[in-house]
């Protein structure tokens, strides 16, 4: 980064939706102005792709995808120092025919990242879920001890970067009653529990299993920096029950900064011109912090 401001790139989403609405009122917000260099990514850089407003179709799924790549790829080259990126469809790259469910699964593919986690930030709760887009049913297949071991590890890794030096975390129990010693589910006590005392053992403050209904609100109340939560609506329904419209979605564990909204597509207002751009403005402004804490590390490696 030659300048004191980083270069971050906001990609305009699902064109059918309110993306590129909230990208270009991001991009003109005076907070976001002040505090780095916006570089707009549509699907070919130049002009906007035809498409029916409010509706999925492949044609938006695969403009949205161009324009994904065409940041994370100037981001890997180091063109631009971060990417925010506006909602898509999933629906959408299904229909075009791409084989990832969304921006995670093809960030970590075009950067070659191993292990990659969802995290929720806001400045009430944070949350980071072990398992993401998998139907209910399958998560308790899912969360092995290597997927929780590896989602703490992670998270306890990343948080300094947030200005969080050693970060207190707490491990949502999957089961009600985080399983109430067997009666409810085995697997709080025989995957949880122990990977919760390993990591313990290696100097990491987390906790756990903790009930779900309880969890949240002690972190919220200021006793955990993060939660971790064993899947999708476990973690997100209390983020965005405190935080919504302000949560930022960042993917931990990719050589490049990503940040992006805490919403979806919203097609039923789009192209009405009062989408809000909250959520948007602040994960550019999260995409910059976190590209200039970058930086700096760099220069002192």
């Amino acid at each position: 980064m030659t300048s004191s401001r980083p270069r971050i790139g906001i990609t305009l989403g699902d064109p059918a939706g309110i993306g590129p609405e909230v990208a270009r009122k991001a991009a003109g917000a005076p907070a976001v102005l002040a505090v780095c260099e916006p570089v707009l990514y549509g699907s070919d850089g130049s002009k906007a792709i035809a498409v029916p407003i409010g509706h999925v179709s492949a044609e938006a799924g695969r403009a949205s995808h161009a324009s994904v790549e065409r940041a994370a790829r100037d981001a890997l080259a180091g063109t631009i120092h971060g990417i925010a990126t506006a909602p898509i469809a999933k629906e959408a790259w299904t229909l075009a025919g791409l084989p990832w469910i969304g921006h995670t699964d093809f960030l970590a593919e075009l950067t070659s990242a191993s292990e990659v986690r969802m995290l929720f930030y806001s400045e009430r709760l944070t949350v980071v879920l072990a398992t993401v887009h998998v139907a209910l049913a399958d998560v308790p297949i899912l969360l092995t001890e290597e997927c929780l071991e590896t989602t703490i590890e992670l998270t306890h890794s990343e948080l300094p970067k947030f200005g969080i030096s050693n970060p207190r975390l707490a491990v949502a129990g999957l089961n009600p009653h985080a399983g109430e010693r067997g009666l409810m589910g085995n697997e709080d006590a025989e995957i949880i529990m122990p990977v919760v005392a390993r990591c313990r053992a290696r100097g990491i403050q987390v906790i756990g299993p903790i009930p779900g209904d309880t969890v949240f609100l002690r972190a919220v109340n200021g006793e955990f920096d993060a939660v971790v939560a064993c899947y999708h609506d476990q973690g997100l329904i209390p983020v965005k029950l405190v935080a919504f419209g302000q949560a930022v979605n960042v993917t931990l564990g990719l050589p490049i900064v990503r940040t992006s909204v805490d919403h979806g597509t919203a097609f039923d207002i789009a192209g009405e011109d009062r989408a809000d751009p909250s959520s948007m403005i602040a994960a550019v402004l999260l995409a910059a912090q976190l590209a200039t804490v970058r930086a700096v590390a760099e220069r002192t490696d």
